[in-house]
């Protein structure tokens, strides 16, 4: 996808202990992190950062991952960028709507990170 440039993650949840792992485990597999508490940060660090993978949780208190996820398929700039959500939303309508806004991958919580490691090198290299 990126050649030799580091990719970038964007990793967006609300939940800390979710958060601080995620951003970690990205740094240590050679990626460029850039973390959100919450979908505001997460639009204002899509138009500035425009990372090649964003991690998106979808229930946050202000704007929703769906949205997100919405806004980064009309932002031209972020063509090419793959969106994963991570959801404790695992009914069949959460999963199909998570699909019909854009995303690539919805990976219900509780996960494995090797499971979530794995999916991005193979959404990265396609």
């Amino acid at each position: 996808m990126k050649g030799k440039d580091k990719l970038k993650v964007l990793v967006v949840d609300d939940e800390p202990s979710i958060l601080m792992p995620l951003e970690f485990l990205m740094r240590k597999s050679g990626y460029q992190v850039f973390i959100a508490r919450n979908g505001t940060e997460a639009l204002e660090s899509v138009s500035k950062e425009q990372p090649d993978v964003v991690l998106l949780d979808i229930m946050m208190p202000d704007v929703d991952g769906y949205e997100v996820c919405r806004h980064i398929r009309r932002t031209e700039a972020m063509d090419g960028a793959k969106v994963i959500f991570m959801s404790a939303k695992t009914k069949d309508a959460d999963i199909k709507k998570g699909y019909e806004v854009g995303a690539d991958l919805y990976i219900p919580k509780p996960f494995s990170t090797r499971f979530l490691m794995e999916k991005i090198k193979e959404l990265t290299q396609s």
